[in-house]
C-alpha cells in the first residue's frame, strides 16, 4: 500500500466504527480489533470516545498515531468553537487538506451529538449522511448495511442498532471482531 506521497506502508486494517442518530440519541460504537498485515495484534482497542466535556462522540479508523493526532486537532477546534460540531469539522478538515503535516496522515474521523453525524476526511470532506448512519473503516460498508435495516424495520434503539450491527460486521469482516465498546449521548 502506498500513501499520498507514494511512500510504501505496511497495511493496517483496524476496524469498524458506525453511529446512528434516533429519537433524539446518538449511538456510536466500534470493535476492538487492530490487525497488521495478516497478525491480529490487540483484540480490545477503544476507537470511539466522548469529547467535549461527554457532549460529543468521536470515533476513528486508519493508521492509530495519525487517527490520535486528529482526535486532538478535533479536539482543539471544538474549544475554539464552543462545541460547534459543524465548524470544529470544517475547520479540521480545512487544517487537514492544507497543512502539510496533517496531509499526510491516514486516518478518518466519524464525530456526532444527538443531533447531526458527520465523517470528517483527510481529502477536506465533511460529509453528512441522509439517513442519519455513520460508518468508517474495513467493516463499515458492513455495519451500515444491518444498519439500515434495522433503522427502518425494527424499534431497536440508537444503542441496540449500533451494537447488532457491529455484530453483524465482525461476522463478515476478517478485520473486525466481536469485542465491541458503544458510547451514548
Amino acid at each position: 500500500m502506498k500513501n499520498r506521497n507514494n511512500i510504501i506502508l505496511p497495511e493496517v486494517h483496524s476496524t469498524t466504527v458506525i453511529g446512528v442518530l434516533k429519537d433524539g440519541k446518538a449511538a456510536m460504537g466500534a470493535d476492538g480489533q487492530v490487525s497488521f498485515n495478516n497478525t491480529v495484534m490487540k483484540h480490545n482497542a477503544k476507537k470511539v470516545r466522548k469529547v467535549y466535556n461527554d457532549k460529543i462522540i468521536a470515533g476513528f479508523a486508519g493508521a492509530t498515531a495519525d487517527a490520535f493526532t486528529l482526535l486532538q486537532r478535533f479536539e482543539e477546534k471544538l474549544e475554539a468553537h464552543s462545541g460547534n460540531l459543524y465548524r470544529a469539522s470544517i475547520e479540521l478538515a480545512k487544517d487537514w487538506r492544507t497543512d502539510r503535516y496533517l496531509r499526510r496522515l491516514e486516518a478518518m474521523l466519524a464525530v456526532m451529538d444527538p443531533t447531526n453525524a458527520l465523517l470528517i476526511s483527510g481529502t477536506g470532506d465533511v460529509i453528512e449522511p441522509d439517513d442519519r448512519i455513520i460508518s468508517i473503516g474495513s467493516g463499515g460498508p458492513y455495519a451500515l448495511s444491518a444498519a439500515r435495516a434495522l433503522l427502518n424495520h425494527t424499534d431497536k434503539t440508537a444503542k441496540e442498532i449500533v451494537e447488532e450491527s457491529l455484530k453483524i460486521a465482525s461476522e463478515i469482516c476478517i478485520y473486525t471482531n466481536s469485542i465491541i465498546t458503544i458510547e451514548e449521548l
